[in-house]
């Protein structure tokens, strides 16, 4: 007997007969002889109508009670799943993230999961029950208050679940048929993978490819979860997240590109002009990380002889653009720059991909794949397995076809299929 994990986002139970086709499976995977644990996101776009009927109340709503709000969605799709599988003969207990043991920090709408303590779980499980968990959420260690993961947390969730409980697998079901080397919405010629490692999978999802939630990720990977990442509209293999050391096949000699990721909710800050001394960068970023704003490409110019200035180029979160804008405005007279420029139009590409690390003909391609294509890159960045551009926003589909087809990651048949079309 297996243990299994099963996550269903939110279009896998968008409305009732979503529900109980995902019930069906669920009773199915029971019936095989395992134990099954499932965690739900909310229906479709419950969250989002949440969150818009928040800010009709409120232009500021306080962040404990959107909380409160913002799980209501979860708890709606526990107790509908739970009933539905009731109607096919099994016993099924739902439980909020707090009743599961998921203990948080105290930090509303992005809390960090402390600890799993899934006693109640066990015993129902023990009991021969199905348990269901309402994903995305949790309970402060300090406060007692009801916290949020932050979007995509339900991955997190059952990762988190997963690793508390021992499990063999945790299956993440979406409306894709597993992890492609591009978004299917772009290329639909992209390729499914059928195994991927975690860091390839990690830097895909930092790079804008929305089938994992990041945490997920590092979570699994620091408790070696293997995750199974499959559509909940077919029966078709996905594909499995795991260890490097478990993939076969894999020859190093060879350029081997995992996949082309793209980020459209990023943007770019330009500080003009600032003073070429000692110090200076470290103060700009200083000032943006007590504002707690994640900073991803760094760019700075070469100062001109003349000025003695130079310039300061980053990408961040485009959501925290306006609240980076304030800070830094607040100390220009502190810092002595001349301006800031601001521009959320802009696209991310990454190219992801263990085997470029071996192989330096990896650039050439990727920049020339762009040009060709007539795109103009704004910003480069490089890791050990990825290089990721800046590019204008209206470039960003061309510049993933391009890449995607200079490396040969074109399927000969177009295999991927968006049942649901939300990609989660």
């Amino acid at each position: 007997m297996a243990l299994v994990v099963q996550k269903y986002g939110g279009s896998s139970v968008a409305d009732a007969e979503c529900v109980k086709r995902v019930a069906q499976r669920i009773v199915a995977t029971k019936k095989a002889g395992n134990d099954v644990v499932v965690v739900v996101s909310a229906m479709g776009d419950t969250t989002d109508e949440l969150i818009d009927l928040a800010e009709q109340v409120s232009p500021l709503p306080p962040a404990r009670e959107l909380d409160m709000l913002l799980t209501a969605g979860e708890r709606i799709s526990m107790a509908l799943l739970a009933m539905a599988i009731a109607n096919l003969g099994h016993e099924a207990r739902s439980f909020t993230g707090s009743q599961a043991g998921v203990i948080t920090d105290g930090s509303h709408g992005k809390a960090r999961i402390i600890d799993v303590t899934p006693g109640r779980i066990r015993d129902a499980l023990n009991e021969g029950s199905i348990a269901i968990v309402a994903g995305f959420q949790g309970v402060s260690q300090d406060t007692k208050d009801i916290t949020t993961l932050g979007r995509g947390g339900s991955d997190t969730t059952a990762v988190a679940l997963a690793a508390a409980l021992n499990a063999d697998v945790c299956e993440i079901y979406t409306d894709v048929d597993g992890v492609f080397t591009a978004d299917p919405r772009i290329v639909p010629a992209a390729r499914r993978i059928p195994r991927i490692s975690y860091e390839e999978m990690l830097e895909m999802a930092a790079s804008g490819a929305k089938i994992l939630h990041l945490r997920c990720v590092e979570y699994a990977r620091r408790y070696n979860i293997p995750i199974h990442v499959r559509s909940s509209f077919s029966q078709k293999e996905g594909t499995w997240v795991v260890d490097s050391d478990d993939i076969e096949g894999r020859d190093m000699e060879q350029a081997i590109i995992s996949g082309v990721a793209h980020d459209r909710s990023e943007a770019k800050i330009t500080v003009v002009g600032v003073p070429d001394k000692v110090g200076e960068a470290a103060t700009i970023f200083r000032v943006l990380s007590d504002a707690e704003i994640n900073i991803d490409m760094i760019v700075q110019n070469v100062s001109a002889a003349s000025t003695g200035r130079t310039d300061i180029s980053f990408t961040l979160p485009a959501s925290d653009g306006q609240t980076a804008l304030a800070a830094l405005n607040k100390v220009k007279d502190e810092i002595g720059f001349e301006s800031l420029r601001y521009d959320d139009r802009i696209g991310k590409i990454s190219l992801i991909g263990a085997g470029m690390r071996s192989h330096p003909g990896v650039t050439a391609t990727f920049f020339s794949a762009i040009a060709d294509a007539g795109v103009n890159i704004e910003m480069i960045s490089t890791s050990e397995i990825r290089i990721s551009v800046v590019v204008a926003q209206d470039d960003v589909d061309t510049a993933v076809a391009a890449a995607h087809r200079a490396f040969d990651l074109d399927a000969d048949q177009v295999e991927a299929v968006v049942y649901g079309g939300t990609g989660r």
